[in-house]
This record gives structure tokens, sequence and C-alpha cells, in this order.
């Protein structure tokens, strides 16, 4: 099967219908065989769970093309482990782990011509996502559930190089303590929605939330954890039982400690030490890193490497070496790349 016949080098970070998507049904208290299916279009009840209580979790990783010719993905044992605990805290029934881990092998073979070739910089994106399928009116959790997986190839994150973004300090929470600010709910992106539209509106590209409970310490945006960099060139990230634990984060910091040699610390960060750190940026699966070149507090502006347009040296070998391991540039540990094909 050859690829498709796109123009992988100029792909936009949105969703393009794939052949194969991977679905599995949860009834009677088991989970079915699941299968890979043509059919895009999802049909529930108007009463559904997801519909009424959003109870609905989901996870993102991508597939890769590495340098020579395999198509691997990276931790997805990672994705399946903390998904598990979005389910568990949503009272959602598990998705086992080794059955999460080869449905994403299956479905990324379904759709071998969707991945993106090597050094075009696109890559293909993986959504699992569960939610309660059932009518449910009273408040209680769904019977039965639905756990899909849907893959789109999709371009950088960002267009014409890593620039600097500006970033705003929120007086909005994210989340609320001892809240659902550590697993990746649907609702907590929701509820986000309202903030980083009116950022937007306001020229920022994201927000900054503090931590719920004193609104002292940096927690993280609404969908990346922050890293910051110190004068003597230590990583430092934010601690808190509120954020989501990201892959990419911790994947970044056994990457600074094992082979960048950089000196690592996790720990609650106060916003006023801020203007102390020369290098801050955010990290998910979408762009692994976005330098932040300026953090607004309430018209206060703090700048970071020295106000240049450019990603900062610390933050830029970091990214470089992580996307080297995913790309088989780099060996990687042992674990943390999945070959599929």
């Amino acid at each position: 099967m050859g690829k498709k016949n796109l123009d992988w080098s100029n792909l936009p970070f949105s969703y393009m219908k794939t052949d194969k998507r991977f679905v599995a049904n949860f009834k009677d208290g088991k989970w079915d065989d699941g299968k890979l299916i043509k059919k895009d279009k999802v049909c529930i009840t108007e009463c559904a769970g997801v519909l009424q209580y959003a109870q609905t979790c989901f996870e993102g990783l991508k597939a890769y093309t590495t340098q020579d010719g395999r198509i691997v993905t990276f931790r997805p044992d990672l994705n399946a482990e903390r998904m598990e605990n979005s389910c568990k805290r949503l009272e959602m029934p598990v998705f086992p782990k080794e059955r999460f881990i080869q449905a994403c092998f299956d479905v990324v073979k379904a759709n071998k011509a969707w991945v993106p070739p090597y050094g075009c910089g696109a890559t293909l994106y993986l959504r699992p996502y569960m939610f309660g399928t059932d009518a449910v009116i009273g408040v209680k959790p769904s019977k039965e559930y639905q756990f899909r997986i849907l893959v789109t190839p999709v371009g950088p994150y960002f267009k014409g190089g890593v620039k600097p973004i500006t970033v705003r300090i929120s007086d909005r929470d994210r989340a609320a303590p001892h809240g659902t600010g550590d697993i990746k709910a649907g609702l907590n992106y929701a509820m986000s929605l309202y903030n980083i539209v009116d950022a937007h509106k306001c020229g920022f590209a994201e927000n900054i939330y503090t931590d719920p409970a004193t609104h002292t310490y940096i927690e993280e945006t609404g969908g990346a954890n922050i890293l910051f960099i110190t004068k003597d060139g230590k990583l430092v990230t934010p601690k808190s039982d509120s954020i989501l634990p990201s892959i990419t984060r911790r994947s970044l910091v056994q990457v600074a400690k094992d082979y960048l040699k950089i000196e690592v610390e996790e720990r609650q960060v106060n916003k006023n030490e801020l203007t102390d750190f020369v290098e801050c940026g955010l990290c998910g699966t979408a762009a692994v890193i976005s330098p932040v070149g300026k953090i607004d507090d309430h018209g206060k502006e703090i700048t970071y490497n020295d106000n240049k347009d450019e990603i900062g040296p610390v933050l830029s070998k970091l990214r470089e070496t992580l996307i080297g391991i995913q790309m088989g540039i780099i060996d990687a540990p042992e674990g943390w790349i999945y070959e599929i094909i």
C-alpha cells in the first residue's frame, strides 16, 4: 500500500478523516473484542451519559516514520496508564493496558498509507477516547461505554519554525483543589474554553494558571505543562497534585538528567520567581516544547531569552534531543519506542 497523495510538508494541525478507526464497546460488565471500522460517525442515545454529565476522557499520542523507515510510536504504555487513572476517577471501566497498546498498533497499521514520511515535519496523531453511551437521567455513572481510537495526519504545530509566544497569568482557575486537574477529563478542557478564547481576543496565546487554593504557585496552562530554566542552567518544573502528568514533560525530565546532564528540580514554583528564570516553555505532545517569550502578569511584562525571537539554547537542546529520540536519530531509553511496522 502506497502513501496517500498529500502535500505532507504543508499539512495543517487539524483533523482529516482516515480509512479506519478502532471501536470497542462495554456492556453487561465487560468489553467486547473490538474491531476496526470504516464509518467515522458515532450513534448514541440523546440521553447518553457523555451528553448529560460529560462522562468522557481522552488521550493523545503520535506515530512517526523514523530515519531508517520504521513506523513507531512513543511510550503508549504511559498513555494507557494515564487513561486508566482518568477512567477510575470518572467511574468508567478501564480498557486494559495491553489491549490499549495493541489497538494503537492495529489502527496505525490499518492507516499505514496516512503515516507521513520521514523528514516532512508531519506525524500521525492518535486520539484514544472513551465515553458513556447509555441513557442516564439521574446523576450516576453510565453502565455502557465506547472506547475509540481515531488517527489523523497532522503538520507541525508551528508553521514557519518554533517562535516564542506571549502568555498571561490568569485570574480564573483551571481545576478545583482536590478536583480533576490531574486526569485527562474532557470536562477540564470545556472549563478552559471561555478563558482561552478570551486570551486570544486579548492577544495572548495561552493562560498560565496558578494553584486554585492560594493563587500563589504556578501550575500549568490549559493544555500544557510548563518548563523553566534558571540562570545557572537548571530545569525547573512546577509540582502540584492538580497538574496533569504530561508524558512529554516526564520524558524531557529524563532526557535532561540522562542525556544532557542537566540538574532538574520538580517543585512548587512561586509566581514571584518568574523574573528569576532565563527561559520558559510549554511542553506537550503536539509541539514538544513551545517557547514562551513573554508572560504578562496583569500588565507587568516578564521576558525570557533576552527577548530574542527564538527558542532559548537549553530548551532548544532538550527539544532537539527528544525529537531525535522519537525519530530514531538518537538511541532511546529502553521501553520508550514501540515499533509498529
